[in-house]
C-alpha cells in the first residue's frame, strides 16, 4: 500500500481584512494610481440579462475557436507531473510574449472559455499555454495530493519553467475563478520577487473569499453549479482514496453535500488544513491583495452568483491602496460570463479580449518606461 505523507499547508503571514456591507453603484471601478488606457468598455448582451444565463450560455451554446495544441508533460519536484496544453506554433521571435492560463474549478481545455482564451493570445502573437491542475487532465494523477483554490507551487513550477524555456519573452499569466484566486494568491507571496518574473496579470470572476463563495453558492439557484461540481469532486475523491487508503474518509465524503461539507472532508484533510474554515481562511486571495506589485487586472461582475457583491466594496477598498491593481467591476456579467454582441448568432467574449489587452498594454508601458540606451561614443 502506498505511504500516505501529508502536505503542510501554507503559513505566509497575511492581514486579515474586514467586509464592507453596502454594495457600490458604480459601473467600473479603476485604482486611481494605476489607470492606464484600455479597450471598449463590456457592453452586456441584452438578451442575456439574468446572471445565471449569462454565466451558462458559453458552456451549452459557444462553439469555440479551433486552436491546435499540444500536450507536454511536465516532472514536478515532489515526483508528480502537471500536463501543459501549449499552442502548436512557437513564435519565431524570442521576444514575443508567453502566455499562461489557469482554469477554473474542475476545469479543463473542453471548459468553453480556455480554447477561447487560447485563441485570443495566439492571435496576438503570444506563445500560449494552459496549466492543467492536478486531476484536471482526465486522469488520476500519482501524488496523494491534487488541486485547491490555495495551491501554489505547482504555478511556482510552471512559471520557473516557461521562464528557461523562453528567457528573453515577458511572461503574461491570467486565471478565471479558481485559477484566479491561485493566481491572486501566488502574486502576493512572491511580493516584489514577482516583478522579475511577469509582466501583467489578469483575474477573471476571483472569488477573493472562499467562505464567504462557500456559503454564497448554497443559496438559491445557485445550489445546481454546486450539485455539477459535487458530481465530479466526489468521484475523483474516492477514486484517490482507493488509491491511497485512509487518506480521509470515504463515508464522509460521499455524505457531503456541499462545497464546505467536502472540503471539511477532503481538501482540507488531505493538503494540510485543520478544516474547511481552516483552509478557506488561509487560501483567500484577499488576505494577499495589498502585497502584489505586478500590473494586474481584476475584472468581475456584481451579479456574479458565486460570490455576494459586496465583496467587491473590499476588494476596491484594498486597490485602493495598491497602485498595482487595476479594477473593472461591471453590474452584468455573470460568472466567467461576460457576453456581447447583438444577437446569439454574433455573441462576442468581452473576457478573452480584455485579458489580451490588459497584457498588450502594459507590455506598451513597459517598453515605454524602459530607459533607451546611448549608443557608445566613438572612440
Amino acid at each position: 500500500m502506498p505511504s500516505i505523507p501529508r502536505v503542510a499547508a501554507s503559513s505566509t503571514p497575511v492581514c486579515s481584512c474586514p467586509l464592507l456591507s453596502a454594495p457600490s453603484p458604480a459601473l467600473l471601478v479603476t485604482s486611481p494610481r494605476g489607470a492606464i488606457s484600455l479597450s471598449t468598455p463590456f457592453r452586456p448582451a441584452w438578451w442575456l440579462s439574468n446572471p445565471h444565463l449569462s454565466t451558462m450560455w458559453g458552456k451549452f451554446f459557444r462553439a469555440p475557436p479551433p486552436v491546435e495544441t499540444q500536450v507536454e508533460r511536465w516532472d514536478t519536484p515532489d515526483g508528480d507531473r502537471l500536463d501543459i496544453v501549449r499552442t502548436e506554433g512557437t513564435p519565431h521571435d524570442a521576444h514575443a510574449p508567453t502566455f499562461l492560463l489557469l482554469h477554473g474549478l474542475e476545469g479543463s481545455m473542453r471548459s468553453h472559455y480556455t480554447a477561447g482564451t487560447l485563441h485570443a493570445a495566439q492571435q496576438q502573437g503570444w506563445q500560449s499555454n494552459l496549466l492543467l491542475f492536478r486531476t484536471c487532465n482526465g486522469k488520476l494523477n500519482d501524488a496523494p495530493r491534487t488541486y485547491h483554490s490555495g495551491e501554489t507551487a505547482d504555478l511556482d513550477c510552471v512559471v520557473d519553467r516557461l521562464l528557461a524555456d523562453r528567457p528573453l519573452a515577458p511572461l503574461i499569466v491570467a486565471g478565471v475563478s479558481l485559477g484566479a484566486n491561485v493566481l491572486l494568491k501566488w502574486l502576493g507571496e512572491q511580493g516584489d520577487a514577482a516583478r522579475a518574473r511577469v509582466t501583467a496579470a489578469t483575474a477573471v470572476s476571483a472569488p477573493f473569499d472562499l467562505a464567504l463563495s462557500s456559503a454564497h453558492l448554497d443559496r438559491g439557484f445557485s445550489r445546481l453549479y454546486v450539485w455539477n461540481f459535487l458530481a465530479s469532486l466526489k468521484a475523483k475523491a474516492l477514486a484517490k482514496i482507493a488509491q491511497y487508503p485512509g487518506l480521509a474518509d470515504p463515508e464522509r465524503v460521499k455524505a457531503a453535500d456541499t462545497l464546505w461539507a467536502f472540503d471539511d472532508a477532503f481538501t482540507a484533510v488531505v493538503h494540510g488544513f485543520v478544516d474547511a474554515a481552516d483552509y478557506y481562511y488561509r487560501s483567500s486571495s484577499i488576505r494577499y491583495l495589498h502585497q502584489i506589485r505586478v500590473p494586474t487586472l481584476l475584472l468581475s461582475a456584481r451579479d456574479d452568483p458565486f460570490h455576494p457583491p459586496h465583496i467587491l466594496d473590499e476588494v476596491a477598498r484594498l486597490a485602493a491602496m495598491n497602485p498595482h491593481l487595476h479594477l473593472e467591476f461591471t453590474r452584468r456579467g455573470g460568472h466567467v460570463g461576460f457576453v456581447e454582441g447583438v444577437t446569439p448568432a454574433r455573441a462576442e467574449y468581452y473576457m478573452e479580449r480584455r485579458i489580451v489587452d490588459f497584457g498588450a498594454a502594459q507590455l506598451d508601458r513597459r517598453a515605454a518606461l524602459r530607459p533607451m540606451e546611448a549608443p557608445a561614443s566613438p572612440g
